[in-house]
């Protein structure tokens, strides 16, 4: 999916695209969020624009699926609510988030307690727990 570079950005930050999580998908910064709570966000836009190259290269080898699959047409992302960002030290944080969206008319919520680690300097997704 294209976005356009000066729409705002689906992360719900009130930033063009290009100047906040487009910068980390395509930019000469790509692939260097400087936490993980902007990592998160980017990652985020990066399930709502299928950007998945960018979804799997962020996410740590020793937990990284093999293949992802791009949204199911009908699929509309309704928004991002970012909870907690916590650092437990200079390598470890996490993110508590909620992601609305909406699949073939269906709204759902994604409630989720995201792990990250530092890895050669590069923030990477490790994994998750649901929150109920």
């Amino acid at each position: 999916m294209k976005h356009a570079p000066d729409h705002p950005c689906p992360c719900g930050l009130p930033a063009a695209y290009a100047d906040c999580c487009g910068r980390w998908h395509h930019g000469p910064l790509r692939l260097r969020a400087p936490d993980a709570q902007a990592l998160m966000r980017s990652r985020y836009s990066a399930y709502v624009l299928d950007e998945l190259d960018y979804l799997l290269q962020t996410w740590h080898p020793d937990t990284r699926p093999a293949a992802l699959e791009p949204n199911e047409p009908g699929t509309r992302w309704l928004g991002l609510d970012v909870r907690r960002h916590e650092r437990a030290d200079t390598d470890h944080e996490t993110v508590e988030f909620v992601a609305r969206v909406r699949i073939h008319g269906r709204a759902t919520r994604i409630h989720e307690t995201s792990r990250f680690t530092r890895l050669e300097g590069v923030w990477v997704y490790v994994d998750g727990t649901m929150v109920e």
